[in-house]
């Protein structure tokens, strides 16, 4: 039984993301057996009213309603108008009321946060004062804080109502199948274990280029810009996945603690190594200040201070209006020397593409068939599909279904975002100002030099 609770449900993030998600949800028969979804906003909308939009996002973003147990699902839809804040909350008590004498009164609430970070104090407080945060789950969406001195004290917000067993804070790079397969397949296949380090490892690559704009959420965008949507949560999220020691087991405080553990190992990024940039005429979109120095684009040398890692560099770059939409995570094996003294660099690649369902390429060398002795580049490619019985879940669904029955393992945790901030806040402390890159290229051309002495894979 539960009644889940959606903030800010008529935003974009909400039909983008959270609503295609529960529905999915619905057609895989994986929510419980008895629940309502309460949408949540200042609007006077009628439950007929937001069901109806409840449509229109899925009829956009899928799965389309005309699929599955649609019927079903709107009659479990509700919208409590009127706001929520410590000074008043609107008609949620009462549609809350209503919604557990239906589905029972120890129904579990599940509160969702789909609102900019600004709002998350406000909404806390107002959760402990209307009574709706005891024994309630409530999942915050990312940046959390919008600095390091911002988390420190939405943290103590938080903590003053919730026990950090009640908070999921959400990073959606994390409830990817092909993340996931970071540590599966390296901890689970002594082939790549063996390789999992310094000694045979030249550099790791995350690089996460997007053809999208900003247009349909400019007000929110120019707040925060890529350094703290991308880099300091998905990117850094990625790079821990990758760097962690094997955890002790596969538990969520064991996934989290190793996670959480390497972040600490992560030294503060030197403005020096990472260009910030922003894509042409970003200053003309509506809700976008005139003058703005917002970055749409950036790229980083992070280095881990830990035996496994020291003197690899770990290259993030991530940007909107790029040439191609990619989310690639690539270790860069070293050339061997002997018999082969002249081999190309970045030669030997193991790959995971992160996006869609997944897949993890091999680029090698290979003798070219012929009576001549020459090396030739080869790849093999294991879409994640292809494995036996897959059934592969998009991220939010995944992520809002571990929500669901209480399982932790991919949320992240206080102490590593704490260590995440540290290692960013030199870029926000000395901020420079974006280089203007054109639509449709790979970035300001100043960050192919952070690849030196090689290149960037994607874009080379």
């Amino acid at each position: 039984m539960t009644v889940f609770v959606l903030f800010g449900a008529t935003g974009d993030l909400a039909r983008r993301m959270v609503l295609p998600a529960f529905y999915t949800l619905a057609i895989e028969g994986l929510l419980p057996e008895k629940w309502i979804l309460v949408g949540n906003g200042r609007g006077d909308v009628s439950h007929e009213d937001f069901r109806g939009r409840v449509r229109e996002a899925l009829e956009e973003f899928g799965p389309a309603p005309g699929k599955g147990p649609w019927r079903e699902f709107a009659k479990r839809l509700r919208f409590a108008g009127g706001g929520f804040n410590t000074d008043s909350p609107g008609s949620l008590l009462d549609v809350i009321a209503d919604a557990r004498a239906e589905v029972g009164p120890k129904a579990q609430l599940v509160h969702y946060l789909a609102v900019p970070p600004v709002a998350f104090p406000e909404l806390t407080k107002a959760l402990d004062k209307h009574g709706l945060a005891t024994g309630a789950r409530v999942v915050y969406e990312k940046p959390f804080g919008t600095s390091p001195d911002a988390f420190r004290k939405l943290n103590r917000q938080v903590h003053a109502v919730l026990d950090e067993s009640q908070v999921y804070r959400i990073d959606h790079f994390l409830g990817k199948e092909a993340t996931q397969q970071l540590h599966a397949m390296r901890f689970a296949n002594t082939a790549f274990s063996a390789l999992w380090s310094r000694e045979h490892v030249e550099s790791v690559q995350i690089d996460v280029p997007e053809t999208l704009g900003v247009d349909n959420r400019a007000e929110f965008y120019d707040a925060t810009g890529a350094v703290l949507d991308m880099l300091v949560t998905h990117l850094f999220q990625v790079a821990a996945e990758v760097a962690m020691e094997p955890p002790a087991g596969l538990s969520a405080a064991e996934l989290q603690s190793a996670r959480e553990t390497v972040i600490r190992k992560f030294r503060p990024i030197d403005p020096a190594e990472a260009v910030l940039g922003q894509y042409a005429g970003y200053q003309d979109i509506k809700g976008v200040a005139s003058r703005s120095r917002t970055d749409t684009f950036v790229a980083a040398k992070l280095w881990i201070d830990s035996p496994r890692w020291k003197g690899v560099p770990f290259l993030l770059r991530t940007g909107k209006k790029m040439t191609v939409s990619e989310q690639r995570v690539s270790l860069v094996l070293r050339t061997p020397g002997k018999p082969f003294p002249k081999l190309p660099p970045q030669s030997n690649v193991l790959s995971f593409s992160l996006a869609g369902t997944g897949e993890v390429d091999l680029s090698l060398l290979a003798k070219q068939p012929g009576i001549a002795d020459e090396l030739e580049p080869a790849r093999v490619a294991l879409p994640l599909t292809s494995v036996q019985d897959a059934d592969p879940l998009p991220p939010y669904s995944r992520l809002i279904h571990d929500v669901l029955v209480g399982d932790r393992a991919l949320f992240t945790r206080p102490d590593g975002l704490s260590a995440a901030w540290k290692a960013v806040q030199p870029l926000l402390d000395t901020p420079s100002r974006p280089i203007s890159y054109p639509l449709g290229s790979w970035g300001p051309a100043k960050a192919r030099g952070l690849a030196a002495p090689h290149t960037w894979l994607l874009g080379q």
